[in-house]
């Protein structure tokens, strides 16, 4: 198994021992980029905020440590972030 695939199902942000989702939460999926096929809990984040994009930490992107990756909302109401570049 590669480490992309390691990664699916997985909650972005989670502990290492208990990576899956919890009941009760919302999350979409991280579209592209580098953190592709990760969850993100959701249920705190505004529509609009969704909308206007997410730079999430991530040492696997373009800028290495320290480097965030940038998700927007696919569809006003929809549960996947589409990527939309890396930021330093």
């Amino acid at each position: 198994m590669d480490e992309l695939e390691f990664m699916r199902g997985r909650v972005y942000g989670a502990d290492h021992d208990d990576p899956g989702p919890r009941d009760g939460r919302v999350y979409a999926e991280l579209a592209g980029g580098p953190l592709d096929g990760l969850l993100l809990d959701v249920t705190d984040r505004s529509g609009p905020e969704l909308a206007d994009g997410i730079g999430l930490r991530t040492e696997i992107g373009r800028y290495g440590p320290g480097g965030r990756a940038v998700y927007v909302r696919r569809e006003p109401d929809g549960h996947v972030l589409d990527w939309r570049g890396d930021v330093p």
